[in-house]
């Protein structure tokens, strides 16, 4: 009676196989309208001009200008990523520890969701008038005898920028990172200390294994968030700093040229650029997965 009601495997298979088609569908649409319909549009605009098939607007990613625009961009966002990689997972770190406050990691992580969307015209607004040249800051410690730009700072250069970004990547990173570090058990330091380890050897051999996957992953985020980055630079700095987001923006809306297709072409550049760091951290990946086995 059981073997007449039991659904023979090849049904049952395919059965399977049509559930999993259904629950599948939306996020297919989602990535195939989001991500690869815009990568082929991008492919067909950067190669294709008025006569057809051409190189030219892909060659113009070798010019001089676009050249110091992607060099901008990969340093001010790798400077970015490292600072709030490190500013952010001590801060996580210290707000876990088991004698701090209850209230502040909601604090802090309430602070941080916030903060790690406070980007754009808002932000750049915010640190011209804290520590702009005539914020409200530079203007106290004037008045104690440190100036800020006399010494050679200032708030529209890459420095600059890497303090701005400094403000949304720190907050990300500590979201980011909370979980992995949450994840680290207190027996596992309690044995370690049994054995004789000190707290550096604890992170040497034991803390750091553990969390250096999560910790280049959050890193290539921060990387992509700080990369990606156009109105808050644009606004801070007007175009003084020659990055690609504003790069491709002066070549779609500008007033001196207007060429989809270079746009498209940068846009092309700035996927090229991520996938090669993504590439790099598959293989760093890849090594610290297996050293972690051994």
């Amino acid at each position: 009676m059981s073997a007449a009601t039991t659904p023979p495997p090849a049904r049952a298979a395919r059965s399977g196989g049509w559930f999993t088609f259904v629950f599948m569908a939306p996020f297919l649409l989602y990535v195939s309208a989001f991500l690869i319909l815009p990568t082929l549009m991008l492919l067909a605009t950067a190669f294709l001009g008025k006569h057809g098939l051409t190189l030219h607007y892909v060659r113009s990613l070798g010019q001089g200008q676009t050249v110091v625009a992607f060099r901008n961009s990969i340093e001010l966002s790798a400077l970015a990523a490292f600072v709030g990689l490190v500013i952010g997972g001590l801060t996580a770190y210290f707000v876990l520890l088991p004698g701090m406050p209850r209230g502040l990691r909601s604090l802090v992580t309430t602070f941080g969701a916030v903060a790690a969307n406070f980007a754009g015209v808002p932000l750049a607004f915010a640190f011209i008038a804290t520590l702009g040249s005539l914020g409200i800051i530079t203007v106290w410690l004037k008045l104690i005898g440190i100036n800020l730009y006399g010494s050679g700072f200032t708030l529209y250069s890459l420095p600059g920028l890497v303090l701005v970004y400094a403000y949304f990547q720190i907050p990300l990173m500590v979201i980011v990172i909370t979980p992995a570090l949450e994840a680290l058990r207190r027996e596992w330091r309690e044995a370690a200390e049994n054995l004789g380890a000190s707290a550096w050897d604890y992170w040497r051999h034991v803390g750091l294994p553990i969390l250096l996957p999560s910790l280049l992953s959050a890193y290539i985020l921060l990387f992509g968030n700080a990369f990606s980055a156009y109105a808050t630079p644009y606004a801070l700095t007007s175009g003084i700093v020659a990055l690609v987001p504003v790069a491709i923006s002066n070549v779609l809306s500008g007033n001196v040229m207007v060429s989809q297709q270079t746009g498209a072409a940068l846009a092309l550049g700035m996927i090229g650029v991520m996938v090669v760091v993504m590439g790099i951290y598959a293989l760093i990946a890849r090594r610290v997965g297996r050293w972690v086995k051994r």
